[in-house]
């Protein structure tokens, strides 16, 4: 096992049992006291944050990974199904998992799936999609003084607001980030 000095931004490593992102690392030897490593760390389950300090002559295990590109194909009840584009294979990821990202998921739609010992942990999603309007008011004619804008929602539930021009049916390109409305597609 490597220890705490080879440890370096972007590993997973196993700390209290569960797998942890390490997002930052500091190395350091403070006067005439042992040297440490500082890092930053997000729990991969709970997308907890926390920094933890590891002397530098600790073990730590360091989990094998990979991340794969997929393609949504479809959503059950209680699960979603991703298709691996190179083997063809079907895999399917709990809601628990998906979270808020399924407002962000259309068909064909790619995301990064973070495998852990061959068990998705994470789903990281494009900057910005496209999505498509199927409920928005008209605007009023004459309300045009400022940026008024207004609710639309998307194909997926996800409810944006809009410029008052947008209509039902166009494209609009949507940020991942905080579900804000970038443009049209």
């Amino acid at each position: 096992m490597p220890s705490a000095n080879d440890i370096r931004k972007g590993q997973v490593i196993k700390f209290n049992g569960e797998p942890h992102l390490v997002m930052e690392t500091m190395h350091r030897t403070p006067g005439n006291l042992r040297a440490f490593v500082q890092v930053k760390m997000r729990n991969l389950r709970y997308g907890k944050a926390l920094d933890q300090r590891f002397a530098s002559t600790d073990n730590i295990e360091v989990l094998p990974t990979e991340k794969k590109t997929l393609e949504f194909s479809y959503a059950n009840r209680d699960s979603y199904a991703f298709m691996d584009p190179e083997s063809y294979e079907t895999i399917e990821l709990s809601t628990e998992l998906i979270g808020d990202s399924k407002n962000y998921l259309t068909a064909n739609g790619k995301v990064d799936v973070l495998f852990v010992d061959e068990k998705a942990l994470t789903i990281e999603l494009p900057s910005s999609v496209t999505l498509k309007i199927t409920e928005s008011p008209d605007g009023v004619k004459g309300d045009t003084a400022s940026n008024v804008q207004k609710p639309a929602t998307m194909e997926t539930g996800l409810i944006v607001q809009v410029p008052l021009f947008i209509k039902v049916g166009e494209l609009i390109k949507v940020s991942t980030n905080d579900g804000t409305y970038m443009g049209r597609a």
